[in-house]
């Protein structure tokens, strides 16, 4: 396998694995919210409201990471390939 085929797969295995996290922390932010403000309160001694902010703040810059460093590459690697063949 050559060295651009193995850095798109990397890339695009990334991306998955990535995006499969960010759906899993979505869901049990969303799903189990009371449970998660509880325990994170708890540990944390964070206001609930401050919580919200928080939560979507982690979400949305995860997100963005995972476009920047995963997805990005990905396409580039894939139109890279495009203009050698």
């Amino acid at each position: 396998m050559d060295s651009l085929g193995l850095f798109t797969a990397f890339f695009g295995w990334c991306s998955v694995i990535n995006s499969a996290l960010l759906l899993l922390a979505t869901f049990f932010i969303s799903t189990f919210n009371r449970f998660t403000k509880t325990i994170h309160t708890k540990i944390f001694h964070i206001s609930m409201t401050e919580l919200d902010i928080i939560y979507f703040s982690y979400l949305a810059y995860y997100k963005l990471a995972i476009l920047i460093f995963n997805i990005v590459p990905y396409v580039a690697l894939k139109l890279m390939a495009l203009s050698m063949t």
